[in-house]
């Protein structure tokens, strides 16, 4: 087993945040020197087409030095978003007619342009090799 392997194979504490295909695994771990950190995993699902399945991982490190500093820039980030966007979750895969609001709105624009320009009919088609 590797080094790091060996590292991080303790829990202290933990958490975990199940979202859609997503989880979210916060745990705190200790070093070598016996002091802690936290790790924030985060394993997204994948469906391969035979109906078998794989995670993918990522991983963050986070030092007791950088906690301030992070808690502070991730609280500045999440309330920028809500400030401007609230809290409600816009997008096709949380909302079921997302697609059909999206669409709708489209066609009505395409709508407003269409009655501001000459219509196709206007036209006439040249044969280029007439001349």
């Amino acid at each position: 087993m590797r080094e790091n392997d060996m590292l991080e194979k303790e829990e202290i504490f933990s958490k975990v945040l199940r979202a859609g295909r997503r989880t979210y695994f916060f745990d705190v771990r200790a070093t070598k020197a016996d002091d802690y950190y936290i790790t924030i995993t985060e394993s997204k699902k994948f469906t391969e087409e035979d109906g078998s399945f794989h995670f993918k991982k990522h991983k963050i490190y986070l030092y007791k030095e950088d906690f301030a500093a992070f808690a502070e820039i991730l609280e500045e980030m999440t309330s920028y978003v809500l400030n401007h966007k609230g809290e409600e979750v816009i997008s096709e895969r949380h909302q079921k007619d997302f697609k059909k609001e999206y669409f709708n709105e489209y066609n009505q624009k395409i709508e407003v342009q269409n009655a501001a320009e000459p219509s196709v009919s206007s036209f006439t088609d040249i044969d280029f090799d007439d001349i």
